[in-house]
């Protein structure tokens, strides 16, 4: 009887070890439990969250949507007050039109110029002529006057003539001389009035760009989120007035190190959420992360100690989720998922 109990006790014992072990081989994921199917709590739904702020400083004149409302892309949001910046157009404006009208006096100086130029060239071509003809004159006076009939009177008048011809002809080669001075400095001038319309138009161009930015549109169709702004309230560049919510969704599922051999680009995967119960998603592997997360943690780890335990890392991987199906509308940026795959599926490629 005692033996017989002691084999009892003993076949007890043994199968609470043998039970013991392969809880602990199962636990482990180790032979012969060992499985194709990877599963992970640590997924989240992501999207492309934008935050909409404004690029100047002004206060609030409306706003025209409401928190979670569907947009367009391009519909306004918010509003600022345009009273100053339409201002800053209209002086902007103003300063174009005034260099405009500058350029253009230049021209009408240049062709003023120009005619100087021409008028002197025609002084001196007349001057010329009358140089030429007192010479003439004042050479047949004096040699009337070596063969005794002309008077010393005579070739006084005719030296006179002729010094005041030469002094013409050099006071109109002077006026030319100055004419071209001066059409000179105009063409030197009117590059500088270019250079001031083209300031002129890209300060215009800026105020415009200023005024077009008190009107903040949506970047792209989305829902909006709560919104942080109301009527009145002076903001600056860079405030966050709301975020926007496109309708791109995936999921970032980090599984450790120990779980990726197998995985491969392509290869389909499952997920479930919980605030969709009974629905299954399917997805597809779209890119794994080139490090691990806490490679990217802001505080990095420092395992240069002398007390050191392996800790198995996990690595992010972003999985596409299948489009067309029942149910994606209710995903949202945030949930978490759990993520299921079996790495011995086939795949679309190969990483």
């Amino acid at each position: 009887m005692n033996v017989t109990r002691h084999h009892i006790v003993t076949a007890i014992v043994a199968l609470i070890g043998v039970t013991g072990v392969g809880l602990v081989l199962h636990a482990w994921n180790l032979p012969p439990f060992r499985t194709t199917i990877e599963t992970t709590e640590d997924a989240y739904v992501r999207g492309m969250v934008t935050t909409v702020s404004p690029q100047l400083a002004a206060y609030v004149a409306s706003v025209e949507v409401t928190d979670f409302q569907h947009v367009d892309e391009g519909q306004l949001l918010v509003r600022l007050d345009d009273g100053s910046f339409a201002q800053q157009v209209n002086k902007a404006r103003a300063t174009l039109d005034s260099a405009e009208a500058a350029l253009a006096a230049s021209a009408q100086s240049e062709a003023a110029a120009r005619a100087q130029i021409r008028s002197a060239e025609a002084a001196i071509t007349a001057a010329r002529t009358t140089l030429e003809t007192a010479r003439i004159n004042d050479t047949r006076t004096r040699e009337l006057q070596d063969r005794g009939a002309g008077t010393q009177s005579a070739v006084d008048t005719s030296r006179t003539t002729l010094s005041q011809a030469e002094a013409a002809l050099n006071q109109g080669e002077a006026a030319l001389e100055v004419a071209r001075q001066n059409l000179n400095v105009i063409v030197t001038d009117r590059r500088s009035l270019e250079a001031a319309i083209e300031s002129a138009k890209a300060g215009l161009a800026l105020a415009e760009i200023d005024l077009g930015n008190t009107r903040i549109t949506a970047p792209q169709a989305g829902i909006v989120g709560e919104i942080r702004v109301r009527k009145g309230q002076y903001v600056t560049a860079g405030t966050q007035l709301a975020s926007l919510v496109p309708a791109t969704r995936w999921i970032i599922a980090n599984f450790k190190e120990t779980q990726i051999p197998g995985m491969k680009i392509g290869q389909p995967l499952s997920f479930r959420i919980d605030a969709v119960p009974g629905q299954v998603f399917t997805c597809t592997i779209e890119r794994f992360s080139p490090a691990t997360g806490s490679e990217f943690s802001v505080i990095r780890t420092d395992n240069a100690t002398g007390n050191f335990t392996k800790v198995a890392q996990r690595v992010p991987v972003r999985i596409a989720i299948d489009p067309d199906q029942a149910g994606f509308d209710q995903l949202i940026p945030g949930m978490s998922a759990v993520v299921r795959i079996n790495t011995e599926s086939t795949s679309a490629s190969h990483s």
